[in-house]
């Protein structure tokens, strides 16, 4: 129960951080927002990296598998942040969503087998992403395409990054691993803000709201990884895994993005089958 109780507040504080990405997105580039985000949320947690007795676990093994998290994260929020700018929510949130589909498939590639659930959870996120994909959407075909190809692309490095830092958690300490790959996704993104000069000063003018964006992602990050100290973890990262349906939710009710009955069907298939290979 505690395992599930910690998934379901972590899913609540990503859905949220989500919503929130959806209010600013526009207010500056996509790469300055998640680079102060990133920089908040390493800060919030050095102390629990500081205070965690495993330093010594970051073989250079380890090490390799965190930097190379770290770079795939930078990907993966860069893209989820530009997706949600584009939004609308209910076709981005599946999508985004929809990364413990590759990551079974990469369990599948280091030689776990697929029993049934496996392939009808896949079939699930697959018809219910191409429901509401298909559903009426208030943005233009150029930018719906523009907001899928964003959401892949956060889709696909979400895979990489959890399954990397997951690979490196197996053999070093968890929040040290999580510290050191945040810090190295904050010096992807500031090498790109530097290469492609963009300017910071829109996103430090909405600073406050970043800074709470940062407190809710590495607080949902840290409620997931506390709960590996319950029974059935497995449960939270299974609760967890439905926080796109929360900030579909926030969207429908606060920024009044319409939902057909079909759209609505196709957005709960997604995530019940996110649920089902959450528990496989």
């Amino acid at each position: 129960m505690q395992s599930l109780m910690l998934g379901l507040l972590a899913a609540l504080l990503w859905g949220l951080h989500d919503f929130t990405v959806r209010k600013v997105g526009d207010r500056a580039d996509a790469a300055a927002l998640y680079l102060i985000v990133l920089i908040v949320g390493a800060i919030l947690l050095l102390p629990l990296a500081l205070l965690e007795q495993g330093w010594i676990t970051l073989t250079p093994e380890v090490t390799r598998l965190t930097l190379a998290s770290g770079v795939s994260a930078a990907g993966a929020g860069y893209g989820l942040y530009r997706a949600f700018a584009i939004g609308p929510v209910r076709l981005v949130a599946p999508i985004c969503g929809a990364f413990p589909l590759l990551s079974v498939g990469f369990a599948m590639a280091r030689g776990t087998e697929a029993g049934p659930l496996v392939w009808l959870g896949a079939l699930a996120v697959v018809v219910g992403i191409a429901v509401v994909a298909r559903g009426e959407n208030d943005v233009g075909a150029g930018d719906a395409r523009a907001a899928v190809a964003w959401a892949a692309l956060a889709c696909v490095s979400f895979a990489v990054t959890f399954g990397l830092l997951q690979w490196a958690a197996e053999l070093g300490a968890d929040m040290a691993v999580s510290l050191v790959s945040r810090v190295t996704a904050c010096f992807a993104l500031l090498l790109w803000v530097r290469l492609q000069r963009i300017d910071l000063k829109p996103a430090l003018r909405i600073l406050p709201t970043l800074g709470l964006m940062g407190f809710l992602d590495v607080s949902a990050l840290s409620l997931v990884t506390v709960a590996g100290g319950f029974a059935r973890p497995e449960f939270a990262a299974v609760a967890a895994s439905i926080f796109g349906m929360i900030t579909i939710l926030l969207a429908w009710r606060y920024l009044r993005e319409p939902m057909t009955s079909v759209q609505w069907a196709g957005a709960v298939v997604v995530f019940s089958g996110i649920a089902v290979l959450g528990l496989v």
